[in-house]
């Protein structure tokens, strides 16, 4: 069976666009140059706001509020020290720390500094993970990870 996920039109916190998370799927991922992962400070942390661990929703389209702490969150490609973007992992597990984050129906990049974004997801259960990337997409040095979460779809 095949699972449709869809990302619809949501605002950033930085006042972006309405679309820009559907902008951001159409483009794959630039895969990382041969250069050192990012540094992150060991006590960096990237959390769901919500939805939360155990919650059911109803309908399948909801919004997903992604936190940090002790970083700041940038576009890709920006170089400034101690930023990076959010991924959201859903149904699989973490990809290789060393790689650039593949950019697929699992694994849904927010290159342009969105903290939230409005996802639809089949009935069933699902898991969710947050992963921090750099400018080039690539996890951080320590990697900033969230816990995984399982949410139900009804």
């Amino acid at each position: 069976m095949m699972r449709s996920i869809r990302i619809l039109p949501a605002l950033c916190a930085a006042c972006l666009l309405p679309g820009a998370a559907l902008a951001q799927q159409a483009q794959p991922a630039k895969p990382a140059q041969a250069s050192q992962p990012a540094a992150a400070p060991a006590n960096a942390q990237v959390y769901f706001i919500w939805p939360q661990d155990g919650m059911v929703i109803e309908g399948g389209k909801f919004w997903v509020r992604m936190g940090l702490r002790n970083m700041g969150v940038a576009p890709k490609g920006t170089a400034v020290a101690h930023t990076g973007h959010h991924h959201l992992l859903i149904d699989t597990e973490l990809p290789p720390m060393t790689e650039a984050i593949p950019n697929d129906r699992n694994h849904l990049h927010f290159g342009a500094g969105e903290t939230e974004a409005r996802v639809e997801l089949p009935p069933g259960k699902h898991t969710l993970q947050l992963l921090l990337g750099d400018k080039d997409h690539v996890p951080h040095k320590p990697p900033v990870q969230s816990k995984k979460i399982t949410i139900t779809v009804r």
